[in-house]
């Protein structure tokens, strides 16, 4: 089972990141100023995965893939990192669905 772990960057902000069940890093926030925001973002990563429709999938300069998951109101809360293959970049999405809804919350602050 996957796991959102909340961290605190240098800078002070609070981020999230979820895990796969195999420890790798499946899906990053961003930068929080309070760690309400961080878990608000965190409620919202639960319900919008189960959306298809709220993943977007980009091409960075480097060629590789990625996706970013959006909030109803189109913002971004959490990227994925980058992949080689479309394929693998699909296992990631579908990762990210299964994992989200029940993953508990572990903070490394």
């Amino acid at each position: 089972m996957g796991k959102f772990v909340i961290t605190v960057r240098k800078n002070g902000e609070f981020q999230f990141n979820l895990k796969a069940g195999n420890g790798q890093v499946i899906l990053t926030s961003e930068g929080y100023v309070k760690k309400e925001s961080c878990l608000n973002g965190i409620e919202s990563v639960r319900k919008n995965s189960q959306d298809p429709s709220k993943f977007e999938v980009k091409v960075a300069k480097n060629g590789k893939s990625f996706f970013n998951l959006k909030a109803t109101n189109g913002q971004v809360i959490g990227a994925s990192q980058m992949y080689a293959s479309e394929a693998t970049l699909k296992k990631g999405i579908a990762s990210v669905a299964a994992n989200a809804p029940e993953a508990p919350v572990v903070e490394e602050i």
